[in-house]
């Protein structure tokens, strides 16, 4: 019996399609033929009917059995009195027809979101009627609110929400401070970066004596989101909607109202702000050698940036440290419990890549200045080992009290992507490798082992692909990448719903009583939905009790709905910065640019310019009049003739030949030494250009959730973008207006008279 299965239809837009699996297992290729009746995000049923040449499935629909309900969202289009939508997402293959008197208050090539009245047929197109004008395709931030409507981003909070924010008070009251220490008079700082608005951490230390040996006290306290936001309120199911905040650049949506995010919950300097404070008493090697939480009032005697306390700590004779001279012996401090931890994380063998991280600056029109990369400096390591320290005194902390909670989970590699990675290490001729079962302390091995190396950068971008993306969950199995036995988020309860979650239950154990979650998620059906939509991307912990109470079901709900969220806000902050890069890069068709291979598939390569920190790619044909051939256990692609080799980390130069603004990528063109410069034409503004470029572009496989902000990013299966050829992009009027013009020559054709296109 041939096999069927359930699954989520992923469109391409060259018409075709695949279906993503609920078991995970590879997708099934549709054709065209098979997409006529269905649209992108649908839920099938499908039997698998054949196997190309590759021995990849193939598949056919069977029934439909869920249509998305997810709005579309594309430019209102009018050519013979017909009225459709052009989708802004290609992979929904189809344009939508609007009938009179359905399209609102929009006009002609204005941005709207539609709402499908009937589903495709396989004999006609789907039907819509417009509910939300958005304005003109070149208004600023036009990409950040194309972004949160194609995602499902909730954007504006239900008037319940707002109007228990607005009942709030403005400052700490009297009543709030009872049973609370009062650390007032402890010189807690704020040190974030200089754009932030929200403070939702502060720090202190200063020696003292642990056990018979020196150490420190250090104090993290965190903003009490849990004191103002009730569970089961109007704020909190507006939160756990959100799940996290989201941001692009120039705006963040936030998880929380203004007043609370920007006001009561932000650890302002100079004024009284309530807090949950994780207080440690830590040795001379960095280990944790005892804690405790409790609720707290504080006052920031500073809000640092992390430049200032760089300079701070690099001299501290010079203005700026002059100008704070009371706070800088507690940094000294500060840094000093920073060494200890930092020493601590290298003898427990956790995994420390150094990644290069970028920032998009804009002017005040939206439009990308330049894009510069984020400069990592002691100040910026030094909160991050602080929050550390207190998010596994959390875990400890919960998991010590046996209550259920929400752990911050980081397996190590699958079996398949440990034995692709244990080849690639033999092929490179690395004299360490990884064992059945690896250790962080490995993988950290690998990685100073091969410092020195030529590969270097190319040997640490494997390893780094190699891990598992974290979840949330309330089994624990430890965070392989950091070494802990047991993680989780205590330090952002401002802008991720579980480290509120992670809050109320230690507040619930401290009273020796038991949280209760809010009546969202239900159990049943709604973990169900939510299994079945992180499937292919979030496996579940394998030791899962054989029959889960109703309470552990409703916190795996709740662990599975702040994952699939925190993706949802990653992949609709990455559409926004690869629309931004895509249009900056118009700005440079035909320049060319030295790079550095970043991935290498089967289908060419991918190529980060080393001013611009944008990546695009360098189709197969490309390459030269040869055959290329992938070899997956080295990550590279050979010439047969030549034995050329283009592996990461290979250092190349490129011509910008297309850019394609509604696919979010950008095709290069290598540039050979000694090559005439006229005979590399730049192709038009459009990103039409001639079909001789290859005319594939390609986004690139799923990436870790560290990895993102590159502007040529696609689906999650290379295979989906290499099938098939693209054809040289066109807008959809230019679409429009073709097929109009062409179904007028066959008439007049028809007629006897000549047709010239």
């Amino acid at each position: 019996m041939l096999e069927e299965f359930e699954g989520i239809i992923q469109g391409h837009r060259d018409g075709h399609g695949f279906v993503v699996r609920d078991s995970g297992d590879p997708d099934v290729y549709l054709p065209p033929n098979e997409m006529r009746a269905v649209l992108h995000k649908d839920r099938v049923k499908v039997r698998i009917v054949r196997s190309d040449r590759r021995g990849r499935p193939e598949g056919r629909v069977l029934e439909i059995i869920e249509r998305s309900q997810q709005p579309i969202i594309g430019r209102l289009l009018q050519e013979s009195g017909v009225w459709l939508v052009a989708p802004e997402d290609k992979r929904y293959g189809q344009d939508v027809l609007i009938p009179k008197g359905a399209t609102g208050t929009a006009k002609t090539g204005q941005v709207v979101v539609v709402e499908l009245t009937e589903p495709p047929a396989l004999f006609g197109q789907p039907v819509g009627r417009v509910i939300e004008v958005l304005g003109e395709v070149d208004d600023p931030g036009m990409e950040i609110e194309i972004a949160v409507r194609k995602y499902g981003v909730p954007h504006e909070f239900s008037e319940a929400c707002l109007g228990e924010a607005k009942a709030l008070p403005d400052k700490v009251r009297p009543t709030d401070k009872r049973a609370r220490v009062d650390l007032t008079d402890i010189p807690l700082v704020t040190i974030d970066g200089e754009d932030a608005r929200d403070f939702d951490d502060a720090v202190y230390c200063e020696p003292a004596r642990v056990g018979r040996g020196k150490g420190w006290r250090l104090l993290v306290a965190i903003a009490d989101v849990s004191h103002y936001v009730q569970t089961g309120s109007g704020i909190d199911i507006d939160a756990y909607d959100r799940a996290t905040s989201v941001y692009f650049p120039r705006r963040v949506i936030p998880m929380l109202p203004e007043k609370l995010s920007n006001g009561l919950c932000s650890l302002n300097p100079e004024v009284e702000r309530l807090c949950m404070v994780c207080d440690m008493m830590i040795n001379a090697k960095g280990e944790i050698h005892a804690y405790q939480f409790y609720p707290a009032v504080m006052w920031s005697h500073a809000r640092f940036t992390y430049t200032e306390v760089a300079a701070i700590l690099a001299n501290t004779r010079g203005p700026e440290a002059t100008r704070r001279k009371d706070l800088v012996p507690h940094l000294l401090d500060l840094h000093d419990v920073y060494r200890a931890l930092l020493a601590a994380r290298h003898t427990r063998g956790a995994v420390d890549f150094e990644t290069t991280e970028t920032q998009i600056v804009c002017d005040d029109s939206g439009r990308i200045e330049k894009i510069v990369p984020r400069t990592r400096n002691d100040a910026h390591r030094l909160i991050e080992e602080a929050m550390l320290a207190a998010n596994v005194c959390s875990a400890d902390f919960i998991a010590q009290g046996k209550h259920p909670g929400l752990f911050r989970v980081h397996e190590g590699p699958t079996p398949e992507k440990r034995e692709l990675l244990a080849n690639y290490l033999k092929a490179m001729g690395v004299g360490l490798s990884i064992s059945d079962e690896p250790t962080p302390g490995e993988f950290q091995a690998i990685a100073e082992a091969t410092k020195e190396r030529p590969d270097s950068q190319q040997i640490h971008t494997m390893l780094l692909r190699s891990m598992q993306q974290a979840i949330y969950t309330p089994i624990n199995s430890g965070h392989f990448g950091l070494a802990f036995e047991a993680y989780t988020h205590f330090t952002s309860p401002i802008r991720r719903y579980p480290d509120l979650l992670v809050h109320r239950v230690i507040k619930a154990i401290l009273g020796q009583s038991r949280y209760q979650l809010p009546a969202l998620p239900t159990p049943g059906e709604a973990h169900t939905k939510l299994a079945r939509r992180l499937a292919s991307r979030v496996k579940e912990p394998t030791e899962k009790p054989r029959k889960a109470s109703a309470e552990t079901q409703a916190w795996e709900a709740a662990g599975l709905h702040c994952s699939a969220n925190e993706r949802r806000a990653d992949e609709a902050s990455r559409d926004v910065e690869a629309w931004l890069k895509c249009k900056y890069m118009r700005e440079h068709l035909g320049e060319e640019f030295g790079g550095v291979v970043s991935s290498v598939t089967s289908f060419g390569l991918f190529v980060t310019l080393d001013a611009m920190y944008v990546e695009g790619l360098v189709h197969i044909t490309e390459l030269g009049g040869e055959y290329f051939k992938f070899d997956e256990s080295r990550q590279e692609l050979r010439g047969e003739r030549t034995g050329i080799r283009y592996a990461i980390g290979s250092r190349v130069r490129v011509q910008v030949s297309r850019v394609d603004l509604d696919g979010r990528k950008i095709d290069f063109r290598l540039v050979n030494e000694g090559e005439d410069p006229l005979l590399r034409a730049p192709r038009d503004k459009t990103g039409a250009g001639p079909q001789g470029a290859g005319g594939k572009s390609s986004g690139r496989g799923a990436s870790r959730d560290r990895q993102a902000g590159t502007a040529a990013k696609g689906g999650k299966n290379p295979e989906r973008q290499a099938r098939s050829p693209e054809p040289p992009t066109r807008s959809p009027i230019q679409a429009l207006k073709a097929s109009v013009k062409k179904a007028s020559a066959k008439k007049k054709a028809s007629k006897g008279r000549k047709t010239h296109r």
